[in-house]
């Protein structure tokens, strides 16, 4: 398959309409170990764009590519085999209200059976460790930061072993301290486990941090997909309107 699909995730000709077009033409790809930004505005397609990678939304035409397979049509099936090998963190962190978060963390291992118990125990410490959160191993979501809920559903997310990870805004709604925690985090993870990422974001500087690409969208279309110090260099003004505002933030 890796012949004729070279990319882990690779969008062709991708189009998708509601009650407006969302994504139109939308053209891009990730290699295996790579990590893409996708920004823009609220309302451009980002999260659409994801929900695509995960099966849960299918174009109404182009090819959608991932783990090198053509997943556009692929049965529901065929779809949780693809979700083994790339899992989403959820911008919620959907993390289990009744479960502590060692237990939440459990539950992904739950479905591996290469584990005994006490290895599970190791694992599920070693994890959280990883996103220094061991020390709320028995305490419930209920109780935490959102931040700390991300790192959370992060270290839930690496419990099953994926080949690529998606992030959805994972530093909205966070405090500047724990923004910068989970954006040295991702980095983390992304230097020790080599894991393909995509990174759903309006934030400049998690982009900077993290990526090696990223892809611009706006009003569905894909107008700048490249490396990330070539944003600044963008001629379209759209790009300068954006980057001239996050710098008016800042």
């Amino acid at each position: 398959m890796a012949e004729q699909f070279p990319y882990y995730i690779e969008f062709r000709h991708v189009y998708k309409t509601f009650d407006k077009p969302v994504l139109v033409d939308s053209n891009f790809h990730i290699a295996a170990g790579e990590t893409v930004a996708i920004i823009g505005r609220s309302g451009v397609g980002k999260s659409v764009t994801l929900s695509h990678i995960m099966g849960f939304l299918k174009p109404d035409s182009g090819q959608v590519i991932v783990a090198h397979e053509d997943v556009t049509d692929f049965p529901e099936h065929e779809l949780r085999r693809i979700r083994k090998k790339v899992t989403m963190v959820f911008q919620s962190g959907a993390l289990f209200d009744s479960l502590t978060v060692g237990e939440n963390v459990l539950f992904s291992l739950e479905l591996r059976e290469d584990y005994d118990e006490q290895n599970k125990e190791d694992v599920v410490s070693g994890l959280l460790s990883m996103v220094d959160i061991l020390h709320a191993k028995d305490v419930y979501p209920a109780d935490l930061s959102t931040g700390y809920k991300r790192a959370v559903a992060i270290a839930r997310a690496l419990a099953a072993q994926p080949q690529c990870i998606l992030y959805d805004e994972p530093t909205t709604m966070v405090d500047p301290i724990m923004s910068t925690q989970l954006s040295d985090l991702m980095l983390r993870l992304k230097r020790q486990l080599q894991l393909t990422s995509v990174v759903v974001t309006h934030d400049l500087a998690l982009m900077q941090k993290v990526a090696d690409r990223v892809v611009f969208l706006h009003d569905g279309h894909v107008i700048y997909f490249g490396p990330v110090d070539g944003l600044e260099d963008s001629s379209h003004p759209h790009i300068q309107e954006f980057l001239a505002m996050d710098r008016i933030e800042r």
